[in-house]
This record gives structure tokens, sequence and C-alpha cells, in this order.
């Protein structure tokens, strides 16, 4: 696989986490949305739950924070450079909804069958949350 192959816009087909202990989990839940675009020198992504709630109690800056809190975690995002070291995809976060990630790697196995990447890591190796991450993408045919 070559940077100029994964260049572009791929949409969202599944994420799930794959427990050491046999539990398959999804983390947006099984009707999610979403894209992630490599560039010449950037990329970004974002994933959300399919049927997101709109706030009742009010516009962004002023709803509840029981439904801020619900809006954080039915929708992900991040963005920064990328490289390819081998058959593993390096994105390093400059812009994150979640601030710890910002100046670090997202470390992500990857490989093209055609039109779809699969992305996948390893996450709390030594933990008895211990599981791995399968994301797959589809090439957009639109944009």
């Amino acid at each position: 696989m070559r940077i100029e192959d994964i260049r572009g816009r791929w949409d969202i087909v599944s994420w799930d986490q794959a427990y050491d202990d046999g539990r398959i989990m999804y983390p947006m839940g099984d009707d999610l949305t979403g894209f992630i675009e490599y560039g010449t020198h950037s990329m970004f992504c974002v994933i959300a739950r399919g049927a997101r709630a709109p706030f009742a109690s009010g516009a962004q800056w002023v709803a509840s924070d029981a439904e801020k809190a619900a809006a954080y975690t039915s929708y992900f995002s991040y963005a920064g450079d990328y490289r390819l070291d081998g058959d593993v995809l390096v994105h390093r976060v400059t812009h994150s909804l979640f601030p710890n990630w910002v100046g670090g790697e997202q470390r992500r196995q990857a490989s093209l069958n055609g039109d779809t990447l699969h992305l996948s890591a390893r996450l709390e190796s030594e933990s008895p949350q211990a599981r791995t991450a399968r994301l797959i993408w589809r090439r957009a045919t639109q944009l």
C-alpha cells in the first residue's frame, strides 16, 4: 500500500472493538455515520452515532450539562498530519475533540482491499480491557 492509494475520502462502514474476553462493543452503535479524508498533507476524521438527539434545553452553549455530555459521547473527531510506516498508518494529532490526543499519534494497522480500507489498533493491551478496535471504510463515490 502507498500513500497515494489512500488519498481521498472514505465513508465509515463499521467500527467495533473486539475484547480479548470475547465481547464485541460498538462505540457509536451499529448505526453510525462519518468519514475520514486523507489530503495531500493532512487528514480529518469524524464519526457520529446515526441518530443523535438534538438539545431540548437550548442551543449548544446553554444546553444542560447532561445533554452536552451525551453529545460528547456520540461524536468523535480529530485531524492532523499522517504518514505510512510499512503497513501502519500514523495519524499525528493536532486537533481533537479529546484534548489528551493533541500532540500524540494514533497508530493503525492498515490494509487496502479494492475500495475498502481496514484500520485496526490494539488498545489497553496489558489490562482487563484489552481489545482490538476495527474500523472499516469504503471509498466515497461522491462528495
